[in-house]
């Protein structure tokens, strides 16, 4: 057989391989866990992924740039960067703010940039990481994002940005963000790593900052095992994200091609000697962030199945909504934002006073009966101990914050999940509370 009809049967097989290992799925309830998130995925993947590493083309290649092209079209940006992960999605936004090529618009260490404290701790860690430092803000309970309210006190003279993640897929208030960021000049960065797919006046969040990154983690809402990507409307920022993705080069040709400016032999930098060659010339401290072709693969089949994920995502948070409603003088359940309909990360639930119970107690029962729970990641990120002794600044007090710290979780609502799950959860909430 030749390399063609070599590689044909191997994709066949794969198709087999996929329907004998993966395609045997049987819910148990007590037995099979509910899990907070996961991959969904088809045959369409893994026959990707295997032609992709036939071709062992090892880093990022045709692949990752047919992503990055359909990824940037779906949100009409300038270019979509593909990066490692969500975390160096946002070391890569932040780190683009901080360029010389910026001029007087640069980020500098000792600058502001306002946040909230809770959230991921690697939409907080670029801004430290960068000599930067962050204002912390208090969040509102039911959509857990930032109190917008407070957002004139945490103004002063060295506020350049805001960097603020929509919380588990539900949009922050974006009229009030945008227009604060605009009256005071403020670059904005929209964390969108949980909410892919979300929109706010019925237009994708993602597109109403500066910058925006994207997590492709398996617990996300696509996935290609590791990545993320950062995207801009803006040539001059989507370039500098990739020469720091790209350590730090100044050129900007994709893989395989050379001399895309057509002066690459003709200009001088620094104090590097006239003509030295443009792929070897460093504008930025930067760092080596870019996926392999393979995940790229994968990414390509899973962006086909977003439409679908969303609306399953949404369907499941309108089952458990509706099931555990009637413990609301118990529970406090996730409403969206005004204006805005969210592409669902989890069901994120915060215990009131008057439950009777702790959140440690209920989310060790939910446990043990296979029902997965997480926290809102880091809950109140100035009491974690990386931050002992992190230049920061806090604006007013963090009750709601404390409070998720101490009494929110959630439970899973991704595509998953079916009915019988989630009716099974329903079961095992009112089992515990009546009790």
């Amino acid at each position: 057989m030749n390399e063609k009809e070599l590689r044909s049967q191997i994709l066949e097989l794969t198709k087999k391989y996929y329907t004998a290992k993966f395609d045997n799925y049987e819910f148990v309830p007590g037995k099979t866990p509910v899990r907070y998130a996961g991959r969904v995925f088809d045959e369409k993947e893994l026959v990707n992924l295997v032609d992709s590493s036939l071709d062992f083309w090892l880093t990022a290649g045709k692949n990752a740039e047919e992503f990055e092209y359909e990824f940037a079209t779906m949100f009409g940006a300038h270019e979509a960067i593909l990066v490692n992960s969500g975390s160096s999605a946002n070391l890569v936004a932040i780190s683009t703010l901080t360029s010389p090529k910026l001029k007087n618009r640069r980020l500098k260490p000792g600058d502001e940039v306002i946040t909230v404290a809770a959230g991921f701790p690697t939409t907080v860690a670029p801004i430290i990481q960068n000599g930067l430092i962050p204002v912390f803000l208090d969040v509102t309970l039911g959509n857990y994002n930032i109190n917008t309210a407070r957002l004139e006190q945490a103004i002063s003279p060295k506020t350049k940005a805001i960097f603020i993640a929509h919380t588990l897929g539900i949009p922050f208030d974006l009229d009030a963000v945008t227009a604060f960021a605009k009256k005071y000049n403020l670059w904005l960065i929209e964390d969108n790593c949980d909410a892919l797919g979300s929109k706010y006046n019925d237009k994708l969040t993602g597109t109403f900052g500066d910058l925006a990154t994207f997590s492709f983690y398996p617990a996300h809402h696509i996935t290609m095992g590791e990545g993320g990507a950062v995207i801009s409307h803006s040539e001059e920022l989507a370039r500098i994200a990739k020469s720091f993705r790209d350590w730090g080069r100044d050129c900007y040709c994709n893989s395989g091609e050379d001399n895309t400016c057509g002066v690459r032999f003709t200009q001088q930098f620094g104090k590097m000697p006239v003509g030295y060659d443009h792929k070897f010339v460093y504008s930025h401290l930067g760092y080596n962030l870019k996926v392999t072709d393979m995940q790229a693969a994968v990414g390509i089949e899973q962006l086909k199945k977003l439409p679908a994920f969303v609306k399953k995502r949404k369907e499941n948070y309108e089952f458990l909504f509706k099931g555990l409603k009637k413990f609301e003088d118990k529970l406090i359940l996730p409403v969206a934002t005004e204006k805005s309909d969210p592409s669902w990360f989890g069901f994120l639930i915060t215990l009131k006073k008057e439950a009777g119970f702790t959140r440690n107690d209920f989310v060790q029962y939910l446990n043990e009966n296979k029902i997965h729970t997480r926290n809102l990641f880091a809950g109140n990120i100035i009491k974690q101990p990386a931050f002992e002794g992190v230049d920061m600044r806090i604006i007013g007090d963090l009750t709601n914050t404390d409070i998720i710290m101490n009494n929110s979780f959630f439970i899973g609502i991704y595509p998953g999940n079916g009915e019988a799950e989630l009716q099974y959860v329903i079961d095992k909430f009112e089992a515990y509370i009546n009790k």
